[in-house]
């Protein structure tokens, strides 16, 4: 008998169960990738919406004459365009930030594929149509943030239905180092939104937004056509945390009152599959470790995505670096990001301990920050490895409890088989998280970098 290639016998060697899992896997990634890739445009056309105008090149036939603004795009032509800006970004954020936590209540009465692949059309419609302004010659401040707000309700659609799809089919054995390696989906749609809205900004900016939101309506589509929200829709075997709840020696049915000993742990998910309710926003509260986790990721939150907001300018203030040097310097702290995350679940899947694991390094990484602060400007080494550091400290625990802890907490004993609570858990999560990224906190953190910077 002739031996099989090697290629065949690696494919052969995983299950069925096993492609269906890494399906999925792939299939969310590429999901939530187009969902960052969707928000990135605005941080990159901000700087062509004002410009210099004195540094560009005008038309001979235009009249440029006492205009030093001719260049760049009404309402945001004025002086207090930063303003104008902020505006911007608070409207996507408030909006965020109070749709999750409606939007997990939905994800858990509703059919995650149809949940999810609406959301990202609808996502893929406000960003065109956001880069439509540019070629309807729209100048009114109030259609930009309506658009902004009604992108950052449809937006709330994304993590918690992602976090709950990958949850049904990985069980808790290796969640968090899984999870830790998925989570990098937002660095990775953060870089491809900032390289295709690039390509577009300085010719024409509508299609930094055309471009993306045709993307990520396209994955709607196709969530639509392939995901699979459960591994029992296609019999596959289910993951861990459905069969410990399952092995407990009683199960109890709702409508009947009627107690079912059970041995064979295949057949015992759909009784209670079949009684079980979509948990209240108050019952999911009541989980252990809800409340707790939340109020973790609000602070872990707001000093990741400050990092994500003011590096550059920080970089380029305290270590005298020139602003493209800056950016690109600033792009450390995602790599060190990514390594955290995986590192975080890799350790917390080994130890058992989720909490530990983000205590442990949250208390390692604010010594780190000030640490950076002191020694972060003295040579370009020193710089590199200070980013990589606080990246990993930082973004450790954020991803950790963005994905393996919401995933285990949805999935908690106390439900007793009922899974349906994992998209409201991660939205209530997420949610509170969301609180530490709107303007005011921001503006606050800003002035007080800029203070740091003139002081060091």
């Amino acid at each position: 008998m002739r031996s099989l290639a090697p290629g065949i016998k690696l494919i052969t060697s995983f299950s069925r169960d096993s492609w269906y899992r890494f399906f999925i896997l792939i299939l969310t990634f590429v999901f939530y990738t187009t969902y960052h890739l969707s928000r990135k445009p605005i941080s990159i056309i901000k700087s062509q919406l004002h410009r210099n105008c004195s540094d560009v090149i005008h038309p001979a036939d235009l009249n440029i004459t006492d205009n030093d603004t001719w260049c760049d795009w009404a309402p945001f032509d004025q002086n207090n365009y930063q303003n104008l800006f902020g505006v911007l970004d608070n409207c996507f954020l408030v909006a965020y930030a109070i749709g999750m936590f409606f939007s997990g209540m939905f994800g858990e009465r509703l059919p995650l594929r149809y949940y999810l692949s609406s959301g990202m059309i609808l996502s893929g419609l406000f960003t065109v149509l956001f880069g439509l302004g540019f070629y309807w010659q729209i100048h009114s401040l109030w259609y930009y943030c309506l658009v902004q707000a009604l992108n950052g309700l449809v937006q709330t659609t994304g993590w918690p239905a992602v976090v709950a799809c990958v949850g049904n089919w990985f069980g808790k054995g290796k969640r968090g180092f899984i999870m830790g390696i998925w989570n990098s989906h937002t660095s990775v749609g953060n870089i491809l939104g900032s390289l295709i809205a690039g390509v577009y900004v300085s010719s024409a900016w509508g299609l930094s937004f055309i471009v993306p939101g045709i993307i990520i309506a396209s994955a709607g589509v196709i969530c639509f056509l392939f995901l699979v929200e459960k591994p029992e829709d296609v019999n596959c075997t289910l993951p861990q945390h459905h069969e410990s709840v399952e092995q407990e020696p009683l199960l109890r049915n709702s409508s009947s009152n009627e107690e079912i000993f059970s041995t064979n742990t295949s057949t015992a998910v759909e009784p209670v599959e079949d009684h079980t309710e979509a948990i209240s926003f108050c019952a999911a509260l009541r989980i252990p470790g809800v409340v707790e986790f939340s109020l973790c990721l609000l602070f872990a939150k707001l000093v990741s995505y400050t990092f994500l907001y003011w590096l550059p300018l920080y970089i380029a203030n305290v270590a005298n670096f020139d602003p493209k040097k800056a950016g690109d310097l600033s792009t450390l702290f995602d790599v060190g990001g990514i390594v955290g995350g995986i590192l975080a679940g890799l350790i917390s899947d080994y130890s058992g301990g989720r909490a530990t694991t983000c205590c442990a390094m949250l208390i390692i990484a604010a010594p780190m920050l000030f640490l950076f602060n002191k020694i972060g400007q003295n040579g370009l080494p020193t710089t590199i490895g200070m980013l990589l550091w606080c990246g990993a400290l930082v973004n450790g625990p954020y991803a950790l409890i963005t994905t393996a802890v919401s995933a285990d907490l949805g999935t908690h004993e106390c439900l007793r088989g009922n899974s349906r609570a994992l998209s409201t858990v991660t939205a209530i999560i997420d949610g509170t998280g969301s609180i530490g990224m709107q303007g005011i906190m921001l503006k606050y953190i800003y002035y007080t970098l800029m203070v740091s910077s003139i002081r060091f």
